[in-house]
């Protein structure tokens, strides 16, 4: 199996990555890497959620499941973008172009929406420019010339943002203003260049920043789209990454079966593969067959015990002037290696006080609704789910609790 080598860009023409980087996925891991890729592509058929993220991965890295490369597809030409978010439109038309469909109307729909792009007012939550980065990455690559007054006009909001920085908001725009920056059109006014550098230079160093002493990149499921923007970006950051020690620990993670989420795997394989979202229009859809790797030992967390654990899980509302206030606990008893969502179920049938909603989201299963109060767009409210008093960055359906943690769902806002 031949070992693949992650790039890093140095400004080339059309945005693609170019010279290797010093750390590679060695052969021996590739079984891995290969063990994640089957999973995420085998959650396809099982799933009714269509999320284009995972074509985008599935094609940049080479499908193996062509069947589930097509049915995806087609669930993806079928949606009708006037109802989708800017962001999630961005998706579609990457996902489609990797599967060399033609996306002419929705880039159209794209363009206008962005044309007509509002930035959030000022101390907003920095991940409303998440889905508006990955539209100018998609038109970017389908029309840079024409999307040039648009990105200017992103990148200048994006520089006096006073928002707290997000490290996936940060590595999407990255990616984004690398893509224009790489693509301004001969004869274009030069201060493009410029500013799209110097927003850049902001954004690679606040990522940089956030690089943990193992490597990890903000939090484990941030990582894969901010190593993407370190590799490709034309600005270094003044605090040096180190990509091999980066690597080292997400495969450390693989091996532990920290990412069974079919998202979490769709944001790091591309860059295991050594490619990224700027590789998207270079992708060259082959023959219709594929071929599966055997995988024979890739490792499913196994509970230690058949026993039982008792988790403490406690709903709170403390938003004076939003429903009811409360504050209830609940011990319930589950079978160890359960995951979180199994303790809600349990919560709701002991007490109907603990009653739960949830909806599929890209990142699987979502609570959005407890003690029939539910998260509100308008009023900036959610549930937020932590563990002692540290924010989850796993789903309900992913996260494992262990025997006496204390779960706390917290109606809060953003």
């Amino acid at each position: 199996m031949e070992e693949t080598t992650l790039k890093t860009e140095i400004g080339g023409e059309d945005g693609r990555t170019d010279e290797p980087l010093k750390k590679s996925v060695p052969p021996e891991q590739q079984p891995w890497i290969d063990g994640l890729q089957v999973l995420m592509e085998t959650s396809v058929a099982r799933s009714d959620f269509v999320n284009p993220s995972i074509l985008i991965a599935m094609n940049l890295a080479g499908t193996y499941n062509v069947d589930a490369q097509k049915l995806l597809t087609n669930k993806l030409m079928a949606i009708d973008s006037a109802d989708l978010t800017s962001g999630q439109l961005a998706l579609t038309i990457m996902a489609l172009t990797s599967s060399c469909r033609d996306t002419e109307s929705q880039v159209s729909i794209l363009q206008k929406k962005m044309e007509n792009w509002e930035p959030s007012s000022p101390g907003a939550d920095a991940s409303a420019f998440y889905g508006p980065g990955l539209a100018i990455l998609a038109l970017c690559q389908k029309n840079s010339e024409a999307t040039l007054p648009i990105a200017a006009r992103f990148a200048k909001t994006l520089m006096k943002d006073p928002s707290p920085f997000n490290v996936d908001t940060g590595a999407v725009s990255t990616l984004a203003l690398t893509c224009m920056y790489n693509r301004i059109p001969v004869g274009s006014e030069e201060n493009y260049r410029d500013l799209f550098g110097e927003v850049l230079k902001i954004l690679v160093d606040n990522i940089s920043l956030r690089v943990k002493p193992d490597g990890i990149i903000g939090d484990i499921y941030s990582t894969g789209l901010a190593m993407q923007a370190l590799s490709v970006t034309p600005e270094q950051p003044t605090k040096k990454w180190d990509c091999e020690k980066t690597m080292d620990t997400i495969l450390k993670e693989i091996k532990q079966g920290k990412f069974q989420n079919p998202m979490s795997i769709a944001q790091i394989l591309p860059i295991l593969k050594g490619k990224t979202y700027l590789d998207v229009p270079q992708v060259t859809c082959g023959p219709d067959h594929g071929v599966p790797p055997i995988v024979t030992d890739y490792p499913t967390p196994i509970p230690t015990s058949v026993s039982n654990i008792t988790v403490k899980y406690t709903i709170t509302n403390q938003l004076k002037g939003i429903d009811l206030l409360f504050n209830w606990t609940i011990e319930v008893s589950v079978k160890s290696g359960s995951v979180l969502l199994v303790v809600l179920e349990e919560a709701q049938r002991k007490d109907s006080k603990f009653k739960f909603e949830t909806k599929m989201t890209s990142w699987g299963l979502m609570v959005y609704s407890i003690n029939n109060i539910a998260e509100n767009v308008n009023q900036k409210t959610y549930w937020e789910i932590l563990s002692g008093k540290t924010p989850l960055n796993e789903g309900i359906a992913y996260y494992i609790p262990s025997n006496y943690e204390h779960i706390t769902a917290n109606f809060t806002q953003y």
